[in-house]
């Protein structure tokens, strides 16, 4: 096999995607990546053998603060500065990529209730998804009654162009439920924090109006929400309707007036419509889950260069999943434009770390056992590609989860690896697009903001097209630069942010939503 400048002779199979040694090391030797300390031998690796788990573990350098200036070149977004997006503007400045209505329970025990209040809006409001699976269940009580029970594993339901069903609104994209399983039974610090995190969405850009259920004697409060939501815009104006079930008596009397009270909300949301508006409004969210590894070579730098043009633009960026920066940090740090950034890093980073130790975890168990397969030894060699995402910009600010991003640039947010867990956190602190890379096949989606999933390979790809939007395989196959495909994701981003394309995720109705949970249940 041959790299510019050298040859190498391979000793042992080397699958796709993953890496060999490219010199002779000894137990202790470091082995680095692009520069990054990815991990140490454990035993002798020749020239040309494979780097796997039974020779390699995690190691990363300890990280310091910055000792110098960081320097940026930013891209050239002359192309760019003119274009924009057709988006919903709200009145405290911020500009929507969808409008939807949000029923969200404060704590688990209402989630019956809204499950009752989805069934009753979704049909007659014409936001179902189509029934094809509920034709198919029909089929086969059909072919069941009439004695040809063999025949359900032949019979295929084809799918039929049908007519999409009436919208009675028709600026409004959705009626979103977003079912949890938190609000109670544990730490004042969780119910504070998913207070914290339903306040971003009801404040999001995104969102027109929300119905709030509330049992009442929770740990999640009423009054804790609305604190929230000062905080994030002191003149916070949009429809909030709370129900407290324990103030109306019976569920009905309740769930009564919220259909009320929420459908004359949705008449006032369906009043504003698209207007144009310039990319710096963008907030986008950059993830990826399901990595391999071609993650770090192809749709992760992508993402990176997205992350440079909306930086340069004026708009946000992104960049979460705190354990699987482990490894990147120093270069991290190094990019932070003001003091208080770089340190609140280093402490939020220690203190997640520490957070994992107490329960017997750490960033080293990070990698999946489909990471593993594809590549991702360590989770410092998931973390050098993961960072990619991130672009080169200055750091303008670090967040704790659940706060909201408000500094133009790229931001770092607190949040696990965990894929929805994540995305849930992104969209909590602004993000009204998610782009999500994926190199064996994530089905995340999310209720308020758009995911667009970007496969890293040309097999991904062709395997699961159902949910794959873009797919960044040119740049392995070296059809195209990762600055072409930064733009090509960058283009598809605006259109999908104008409503003009419907994400995969969202045919599919793909509305994953889980609070992350930092402390016990008691």
């Amino acid at each position: 096999m041959a790299i510019p400048g050298a040859d190498f002779l391979l000793c042992s199979a080397v699958p796709s995607k993953h890496r060999f040694a490219l010199c002779n090391l000894s137990p202790g030797d470091s082995v680095l990546v692009d520069g990054t300390l990815v991990g140490k031998a454990v035993t002798q690796v020749r020239q040309g053998e494979l780097l796997s788990i039974r020779n390699l573990r995690h190691d990363a350098r300890i990280f310091l603060p910055k000792s110098k200036e960081y320097s940026w070149c930013a891209p050239n977004v002359s192309q760019w500065q003119q274009k924009s997006y057709s988006g919903f503007r709200r009145s405290d400045g911020q500009v929507g990529t969808r409008n939807y209505w949000l029923v969200i329970p404060l704590v688990f025990c209402e989630n019956r209730n809204v499950a009752v209040l989805k069934q009753a809006f979704e049909e007659e409001l014409g936001f179902a998804p189509p029934p094809r699976y509920r034709r198919q269940v029909a089929e086969m009580v059909r072919l069941l009654n009439q004695g040809k029970l063999g025949d359900i594993r032949n019979h295929v339901i084809e799918e039929h162009a049908r007519p999409t069903a009436h919208r009675v609104f028709q600026n409004i994209d959705g009626i979103k439920f977003l079912l949890h399983t938190a609000g109670c039974g544990g730490t004042r610090e969780d119910a504070n924090s998913l207070c914290g995190l339903l306040a971003g969405c009801i404040h999001h850009s995104n969102v027109a109006g929300a119905t709030v259920l509330s049992l009442g004697c929770q740990n999640a409060q009423t009054e804790i929400l609305r604190e929230e939501l000062t905080k994030r815009n002191p003149t916070f104006d949009k429809p909030l309707l709370v129900f407290e079930q324990q103030e109306f008596g019976t569920e009905s009397a309740m769930l009564s007036r919220a259909l009320q009270e929420t459908f004359l909300g949705l008449v006032e949301a369906n009043k504003i419509s698209r207007a144009p508006v310039s990319l710096s409004h963008l907030t986008v969210g950059l993830k990826c889950g399901g990595s391999d590894g071609f993650s770090g070579i192809s749709a992760n730098p992508a993402l990176g260069h997205v992350a440079d043009l909306i930086s340069a633009l004026g708009g946000k960026a992104l960049l979460a999943e705190f354990p699987e920066l482990c490894g990147v940090e120093q270069s991290l740090i190094d990019r932070c434009v003001r003091k208080q950034d770089e340190l609140r890093f280093i402490q939020l980073m220690h203190a997640y770390a520490e957070r994992a130790k107490a329960v017997g975890a750490g960033f080293d168990m990070n990698p999946s056992p489909g990471n593993i397969r594809d590549g991702l030894i360590t989770d410092a060699m998931k973390s050098a590609g993961a960072a990619r995402k991130g672009g080169t910009a200055p750091i303008t600010a670090v967040l704790d989860y659940p706060e909201c991003a408000t500094t133009p640039g790229l931001n770092l947010l607190c949040t696990p690896g965990n894929d929805v867990e994540s995305v849930t956190a992104e969209v909590g602190a602004g993000a009204n697009i998610i782009l999500f890379t994926t190199g064996l096949g994530t089905p995340t989606g999310n209720p308020i903001a758009p995911v667009v999933k970007i496969s890293t390979n040309d097999a991904l790809a062709a395997w699961m097209p159902d949910i794959i939007d873009l797919n960044a395989g040119a740049i392995i196959r070296g059809e195209k630069s990762v600055v072409e495909m930064g733009e090509a994701v960058l283009d598809l981003a605006i259109r999908v942010a104008s409503g003009e394309v419907r994400t995969k995720a969202e045919v599919l109705a793909q509305d994953d939503f889980i609070p992350w949970k930092r402390g016990i249940s008691l």
